[in-house]
């Protein structure tokens, strides 16, 4: 199977999240890169795989440093102050039932955060997410798969939210109406409250400054850093830059380095199963006895039937 397709549109295998958020994740600055990313792929991912209730959760790391060219400098428009990040977190639920269930368990997760992170900041989006297009056929991404994405952050220029929200939707159908765009996933978010920080971990950062609680985050992806680059020159984004000076104050966008998925449509996968790299060995093995039904139900439960 090709990893991408130029004829089929998977954006739609998406729409049974029907809640979610977007969590932003900071490691703490003693913790090395490869352990964090380590110890969030292969530790904190499995226990967060195994809380019930949840339909959906997908690890995005971020890249500090691949290139300086992820979005255009456009007039008026800023990049977020003393805006590093080392990943987003996409958890997403099938019903507000199924979130209640999650929430009632998750403080065995939360409790872990403070190992690793030094912050997180969930945003809440009870209307759930987007996809407005996923060329890519694997539905469960394991790793880097050699395409170019990026996620955008983007900042409201005023405090309206449901004119930033209209910009936002019209903005990505634009983009992603063009060839060279073969995902866009569109977040848009409810304005954030430093009153009640999510999530609610302890011994992390959970604040933002004002201009970072009103945001909208665009997934995208390209074939290459080249075809983004000439995306971008293109008359389909330059006709838009009016529109996003006058919408958009701020905007920071983050490579990313690998996506990693750990439950889909409710059910684990290896990944979330085993743990991102053990799922790596698994398949570069081609060691189908792992995924047999016996194996899997003595890892998930410790018993054989």
């Amino acid at each position: 199977m090709p990893k991408v397709s130029t004829t089929t549109d998977y954006a739609a295998r998406d729409a049974s999240i029907a809640i979610n958020s977007y969590t932003t994740v900071l490691r703490r600055p003693r913790v090395p890169h490869d352990v964090f990313a380590t110890c969030w792929r292969d530790v904190h991912g499995p226990l967060c795989s195994r809380i019930p209730g949840l339909a959906w959760y997908v690890q995005n790391h971020l890249d500090r440093e691949q290139d300086a060219h992820l979005w255009p400098v456009i007039d008026g428009i800023a990049p977020f102050a003393d805006y590093e990040l080392d990943g987003g977190v996409e958890i997403g639920f099938a019903s507000k039932a199924d979130q209640d269930v999650f929430n009632a368990a998750s403080h065995i997760l939360f409790a872990d955060e403070q190992n690793m992170f030094a912050a997180t900041v969930a945003y809440a989006l009870p209307d759930a997410s987007r996809t407005l297009v996923d060329r890519f056929a694997d539905p469960i991404p394991n790793g880097d798969d050699g395409f170019d994405r990026i996620h955008v952050h983007i900042g409201a220029a005023g405090s309206d939210a449901e004119t930033f929200a209209t910009f936002m939707t019209d903005f990505a159908q634009t983009l992603a109406a063009d060839a060279a765009v073969l995902k866009l996933r569109l977040h848009l978010p409810d304005r954030y409250d430093n009153a009640e920080p999510a999530p609610p971990a302890p011994n992390v950062d959970h604040e933002v400054p004002a201009e970072r609680a009103l945001i909208a985050v665009l997934e995208l992806a390209f074939e290459s850093p080249l075809t983004r680059r000439a995306f971008f020159e293109s008359d389909t984004f330059t006709a838009t830059h009016a529109a996003q000076q006058a919408h958009i104050a701020y905007v920071s966008a983050f490579a990313v380095s690998g996506v990693y998925t750990y439950v889909r449509d409710k059910q684990l996968t290896t990944a979330g199963l085993r743990g991102s790299r053990q799922a790596q060995l698994i398949e570069r093995l081609g060691a189908n006895n792992q995924l047999a039904d016996d194996v899997r139900g003595l890892m998930h439960t410790g018993t054989v039937d």
